[in-house]
């Protein structure tokens, strides 16, 4: 069985798509989790503790470095 780790967290679905979408882009594993909690709970995704980002142990290292370098650069705007 393959172990999962989490690798951000977001209160916001749409925001833990569109990580998870480049990373599975990049060719990574990942997997959101806790969504459905999120919004089937009053208060939502603050009330459950956030919607996680998981991938392999093995695949946790160069993802997490990729999310950084999303979240640190934003693209450049043209000139």
């Amino acid at each position: 069985m393959v172990q999962l780790k989490s690798i951000f967290m977001s209160f916001l679905g749409i925001e833990a798509h569109m990580i998870t979408a480049r990373l599975r882009a990049a060719g990574f594993q990942a997997t959101v989790m806790g969504e459905l909690a999120a919004l089937s709970t009053e208060g939502g995704s603050l009330a459950t503790g956030g919607i996680r980002i998981q991938v392999p142990a093995a695949e946790q290292e160069e993802a997490r470095t990729l999310v950084d370098g999303l979240l640190n650069h934003p693209p450049e705007e043209d000139s």
